[in-house]
């Protein structure tokens, strides 16, 4: 079976590699490089915390365990994933109200959460400076570097024979039992064909007379977009998440940290993105000095405006656009966490016609020939994404 996959994002390798696994034969078109959409911008935070309804919160947990399979046996592969935890607290009542009540949830749905106290919390991060309040410790929540994971999966994805192709996709058809793709240099015809376009879905889609609506990627401080700082080597001791109410948090490797200041997402724009010598940079820094000893001087390397892949109603889209079964879409904003997952699910049944479970309420018949949907609420509170 030849099929080709749309986007090197890590849902179209994921996907990539889940069909040459399968014994399909893939060819992958990507205009620009791996990771040059969302995925290479991303606070990489994996976790199933605040994800609602239960159905995708479920599905989201199912990501974090597919990871944590893969993670298992990661062969000559640098690891990728680090399932370190999560912390968070609550800076006032409001905040206390609306973080309790989420770990109740959670609590309700077995997802493991434990309230911890302040003296813990530094025992797990060493140099944090928490206030004194319970903290919400999310243990099997985690964080991974995107390049990493790209590399795994699309190098198995290789060295099961998948090609790449650096061709820009303008419309995709179906005909006489095949997937058309059309080319500046032509016509690409496959038995079918995965759409991970990420926020290049909808344009994308509409070509093929199903228009998957995605939330505008470009909107200045709207739910789609954010700044992500990177900072120079710090000298802090880290190993975890935090999602706190002045700064989210991560390690990225090398002692450099990726942080995010969701109120600050208000200013983000993608065609005017701020300097790392600015107002944002220095607030991100000093914000960031406040939480961690050893981080007084730390300086961003660069200061990039996220552009994030979210379909219309906020919600994952996974299957078939056309009624032969020849046009699969992949579009979701949980896409660090559910790219393994996802893209096992999406061979299965392109190479197998068989239908998963878990996908059920995420086709996406739901969103095709939908109206202009209620724009979706930023993540501006701690425990947001």
């Amino acid at each position: 079976m030849k099929v080709a996959v749309v986007g090197l994002g890590v849902l179209g390798a994921s996907a990539a590699r889940a069909l040459t696994l399968a014994g399909a034969e893939v060819t992958v078109f990507e205009r620009e490089a791996p990771l040059a959409g969302t995925s290479g911008t991303s606070f990489a935070w994996v976790n199933s915390h605040s994800k609602n309804p239960r159905a995708y919160h479920d599905l989201n947990v199912a990501g974090m365990a597919e990871h944590a399979a893969l993670a298992e046996d990661p062969g000559p592969n640098r690891p990728w994933l680090a399932q370190t935890g999560n912390l968070e607290w609550a800076a006032d009542g409001t905040g206390i109200e609306r973080l309790s009540a989420a770990v109740a949830e959670l609590r309700a749905r077995d997802y493991p959460v434990e309230w911890i106290s302040p003296r813990r919390a530094r025992e797990l991060a060493p140099d944090l400076r928490v206030p004194d309040t319970d903290i919400a410790f999310f243990p099997t929540e985690g964080h991974l570097n995107p390049a990493l994971l790209m590399a795994r999966l699309w190098g198995e994805a290789r060295a099961n024979g998948a090609r790449l192709r650096r061709a820009e996709v303008t419309a995709i058809g179906e005909s006489g039992g095949k997937a058309s793709l059309e080319l500046a240099d032509g016509i690409h015809e496959a038995d079918a064909v995965v759409m991970a376009a990420g926020r290049w879905t909808e344009a994308l889609s509409t070509t093929t007379g199903h228009r998957v609506p995605v939330a505008d990627p470009e909107a200045p401080g709207s739910a789609t977009v954010g700044l992500l700082g990177y900072t120079a080597p710090v000298p802090t001791r880290l190993n975890l998440v935090l999602t706190t109410p002045v700064l989210n948090v991560r390690p990225e490797g090398g002692g450099r940290l990726v942080v995010q200041g969701l109120d600050l997402d208000a200013d983000a724009d993608p065609a005017d993105p701020p300097s790392v010598g600015g107002e944002h940079a220095a607030e991100l820094c000093r914000r960031l000095g406040d939480l961690l000893a050893g981080a007084a001087d730390a300086r961003l390397e660069s200061l990039r405006v996220g552009q994030r892949s979210v379909p219309a109603d906020g919600l994952t889209v996974a299957g078939f656009l056309d009624q032969g079964s020849r046009i699969y879409a992949l579009c979701t904003h949980s896409g660090i966490t559910l790219a393994p997952l996802l893209g096992r699910l999406a061979a299965q049944e392109v190479v197998t016609g068989s239908p998963a479970e878990q996908l059920h309420g995420f086709r996406p018949q739901r969103l095709v020939g939908a109206g202009d949907l209620p724009p979706l609420r930023p993540a501006r509170f701690a425990g947001q994404q």
